[in-house]
């Protein structure tokens, strides 16, 4: 996780008992992608953050099981080993930030460190070396030299989300109908692989040769997103079928036939199939790649209480639950606060059913009970994509999300 990505910011609206463990978290943070010299800390908050660094957290806080000590382990997650400390391990900034002294950057916990924890006075806070000792990091020998940086600690495992951040889109109404279009293929192909070229065709000569759209994503199927709470139609999730490369781009040639008279023809442009998830045909569309941005993901709960529900599961047609690691689409968005890396918890909602004990068969609603968490990693309007880090049973279409903290 490259120390200078920016991250989205933790708060926008501070509470006002929750300042000290704000401004720690935001400390953090933004000393994880800006250079010391360049933090934007003013003297206040570096003191109030360091007051909470000194004093750690309430012991009540930790988990059942907290170690007392933790060896770092390759492929370990700081939501891993928060889940080992925390009861709420979207606080894991605050896990971090209880000792800014010799852990200033969460991002730069490494394979091989052991983690202490440290109680006092009801407080306790995790450190990396004891009292008067010094911090010994042990990295098993390799033969090619490996930098410390690139072996930190990622937030959440970064391998489930990438192949996401390129494969959902929402569309506009309309926006698929105006999307370039595949026309042909040689040799008539029915089934396109890896390799094979097709052509495609535009309404705007958008598919021209250039350095900024020589890749594009194959998709079918614009499919409306309705919300499972209002029938809204929130978008249109197109469906991710493969990626291709932009060899000529379409052009107009004039020819002479055998008569000699002139015809000015379009020629598509030509395109080489390069990834295949899932059967490219004549017909489907092309959206150009997005530029890939990685993303430093902060998991923590929204500053202000959301809720919404399940819109959707991605990238399956038949499947009814998701679980841990799977994909699911929220029907809640940029426009109602959702930022990258808010974390939902995720609720499984109560039967209506009739109460047989009751001789007039009373309808009642059974409560909503908690499933697990989801950590939002894209964004759109009105929707967004969350990866599953939690759950006891499988996730289906209408469960409900709330805020982690929140408490009805």
């Amino acid at each position: 996780m490259p120390a200078s990505t920016p991250t989205q910011p933790l708060f926008r609206h501070l509470r006002t008992t929750a300042v000290a463990t704000a401004i720690a978290s935001a400390f953090i943070t933004s000393f994880a992608a800006t250079p010391a010299s360049q933090l934007p800390v003013s003297a206040q908050q570096r003191s109030t953050a360091q007051k909470v660094a000194s004093q750690g957290i309430p012991e009540n806080d930790l988990a059942a099981n907290a170690p007392e000590t933790y060896v770092v382990k390759r492929g370990d997650t700081l939501w891993d080993i928060s889940r080992m400390y925390l009861k709420q391990p979207w606080r894991w900034p605050e896990l971090w930030g209880m000792n800014l002294k010799t852990i200033a950057n969460p991002h730069l916990i490494y394979p091989g460190q052991t983690l202490y924890l440290e109680r006092k006075d009801g407080f306790a806070r995790l450190v990396t070396s004891r009292s008067g000792e010094d911090e010994v990091i042990r990295i098993s020998p390799r033969v090619r030299s490996e930098s410390l940086s690139g072996n930190a600690l990622p937030a959440v495992n970064q391998r489930l989300i990438e192949a996401f951040l390129v494969e959902p889109e929402v569309l506009a109404e309309g926006e698929s109908e105006k999307a370039p279009r595949l026309v042909g293929a040689t040799q008539e192909r029915a089934l396109l692989s890896p390799g094979d070229r097709v052509y495609g065709r535009s309404a705007d000569n958008s598919l021209e040769m250039g350095q900024e759209r020589q890749f594009y994503r194959v998709f079918r199927s614009a499919v409306p997103m309705k919300d499972p709470e209002t029938g809204a139609i929130l978008g249109y999730e197109a469906q991710y079928l493969g990626k291709v490369q932009l060899v000529a781009g379409e052009r107009q040639e004039t020819t002479l036939d055998v008569k000699g008279r002139q015809h000015t023809d379009p020629v598509p442009a030509s395109l080489d199939v390069t990834s295949v998830k899932e059967e490219i045909r004549i017909g489907d569309k092309l959206l150009p790649m997005p530029r890939l941005q990685v993303t430093s993901y902060v998991p923590h709960a929204p500053d202000e209480h959301l809720q919404g529900s399940v819109l959707s599961i991605y990238g399956s047609n038949s499947v009814a639950y998701a679980a841990r690691n799977n994909v699911i689409a929220i029907n809640r968005g940029q426009a109602d606060g959702v930022e990258l890396g808010h974390v939902f918890r995720l609720m499984t909602r109560g039967a209506r059913i009739k109460d047989k004990t009751d001789n007039d068969q009373t309808v009642i609603k059974l409560p909503n009970e908690v499933n697990g968490l989801a950590m939002v990693f894209r964004t759109f309007d009105k929707v967004s994509y969350a990866l599953i880090l939690e759950a006891k049973e499988g996730v289906k279409v209408g469960d409900a999300l709330i805020s982690p903290d929140y408490r009805p």
